[in-house]
């Protein structure tokens, strides 16, 4: 079957879901990728943005491809080097065409240097004093080191498959910087810790090469796929400077992303998120609504994308943030990521010279395991959510 013919064979197919009572056009093409079955026409008309023929990408809500320029002399080949990114006069960057503001970049990472970012996420971002979904059942002792407590659990996962899931297992979000408050939905000068300095450096060289110089990284939202896990619809509207833009960094299994409109009765359009791919929100992009409604298992079984079988080099650059990966450190990132995906996405909270308003202390009235769209679920959770909150 051609391209044209995959692409109608999927309309056909999204057009054989009936629609639940007072159902919009987003949450409908959620719940359809959410159900769909890799390798056959359901994913016919999701965009695949690392292929040659990515413009050719139709369906419904899906907008022509275009190609976005970058800023190449706004990044050093040094400065990208030291990040673990490949010069910016070498990366591919697109957009869609009734999207300004939205730019995706097919994997720019130098071979190897993924590693480097799996295991800050897995092992150094997920420690205390950052914030993470484990904590409200449990004490900060039993979630001091998440990594040393998974660690064995995790390296010899073939042998014992139906063993307990270890804590990086139930890991499902974690806040950097100024940590996000899921109850009020709002950020606090009170409730920050020191932003990593080597994911800052990494942002920082993204948003310039996008346009967005003197971009400070303040702000992170770390999130924790499993095969069943979904990323509700929901708009990052909590930042208090909107003219900033909002940096995605995907590695491990591919997903689906849904990009939408400003309001949810507009179709979005689906494209897939591969390991390595870094997405950017900004302008006119920065508050549509988006969502990811499937996370796809490996075709080949439980296995890695291919970008992440190599190695990272011994010899780095003496001033790079990238730090060497131990071969024991990496046999327990692979074991986890065969059969899950790491999302690292990076805000600005305050505009320069701004600061954050003075507000009343507010009682926490909801949990924060279990509210808000932005959270991920998935289908094994104890908690079931009837529907997602349109607010989040």
């Amino acid at each position: 079957m051609g391209e044209m013919g995959k692409m109608a064979a999927a309309v056909g197919s999204m057009a054989t879901l009936a629609a639940e009572p007072g159902e919009d056009a987003f949450r409908k093409l959620f719940r359809f990728y959410r159900q769909s079955r890799p390798g056959t026409v359901d994913l016919g008309g999701v965009i695949d943005f690392s292929v040659a023929h990515a413009a050719r990408g139709t369906g419904p809500g899906a907008h022509k491809v275009v190609k976005s320029h970058l800023n190449v002399s706004s990044v050093s080949d040094d400065d990208a080097y030291r990040a673990g990114l490949q010069p910016v006069s070498k990366w591919r960057a697109y957009g869609l065409q009734d999207y300004p503001g939205f730019i995706f970049i097919p994997n720019p990472f130098l071979p190897g240097y993924q590693w480097h970012w799996v295991k800050q996420c897995l092992k150094l971002y997920s420690q205390k004093p950052n914030v993470c979904n484990l904590d409200k059942h449990m004490t900060k002792e039993e979630t001091q080191d998440l990594w040393e407590q998974s660690k064995e659990f995790l390296r010899y996962k073939e042998v014992n498959k139906r063993r307990p899931r270890s804590l990086l297992e139930k890991l499902r979000w974690v806040t950097l910087g100024y940590h996000y408050n899921w109850d009020n939905k709002k950020y606090s000068a009170d409730h920050y810790t020191p932003f990593p300095s080597d994911l800052a450096f990494l942002s920082e060289q993204v948003a310039a090469a996008c346009g967005f110089q003197g971009f400070r990284a303040e702000a992170g939202i770390l999130n924790y796929y499993r095969l069943d896990s979904t990323l509700g619809i929901h708009v990052d509207k909590s930042e208090l400077d909107h003219s900033k833009p909002l940096l995605s960094f995907s590695f491990g299994q591919s997903a689906i992303f849904l990009l939408g409109g400003l309001k949810r009765d507009e179709a979005p359009t689906p494209m897939f998120m591969h390991s390595g791919d870094i997405m950017v929100m900004s302008g006119f992009s920065r508050l549509l609504n988006h969502a990811v409604p499937r996370v796809l298992p490996s075709p080949e079984g439980e296995s890695l994308p291919c970008c992440l079988e190599t190695p990272l080099p011994a010899d780095l650059p003496r001033d790079s943030v990238v730090e060497p990966c131990s071969v024991e450190d990496w046999q327990v990132c692979a074991s986890y990521l065969k059969t899950a995906r790491v999302n690292m996405t990076v805000r600005q909270v305050l505009a320069i010279g701004q600061d954050f308003p003075l507000e009343p202390m507010e009682e926490n009235k909801r949990d924060i395991t279990t509210e808000g769209s932005c959270h991920l679920d998935d289908e094994n959770s104890q908690v079931k959510r009837a529907r997602l909150n349109p607010d989040c």
